[in-house]
């Protein structure tokens, strides 16, 4: 039959700190996240360059300003 308690004269296992057992488990966490995040892409370096021009090119767009005279012209012949 299983033992559900150990032995009386054997000592409890140390539980691990509160600061170390949080430690890991935020790594746990960053680790998920970027395994996550990169799923199903082959190469994740061209996708983290495209995002970095996209935003840089929203960037540009925001500070230059709304465009004169209305923006878009349409020409109907």
């Amino acid at each position: 039959m299983g033992l559900c308690f150990p032995c009386p004269t054997e000592a409890a296992p140390p539980s691990p700190d509160l600061e170390e057992k949080r430690a890991k488990l935020a790594e746990a966490a960053e680790r998920r996240q970027k395994e996550a995040a990169s799923r199903g892409i082959l190469n994740v370096q061209s996708v983290e360059e495209k995002r970095k021009k996209k935003e840089k090119i929203e960037k540009e767009m925001a500070a230059s300003g709304p465009p004169p005279e209305g923006g878009l012209r349409w020409t109907v012949s």
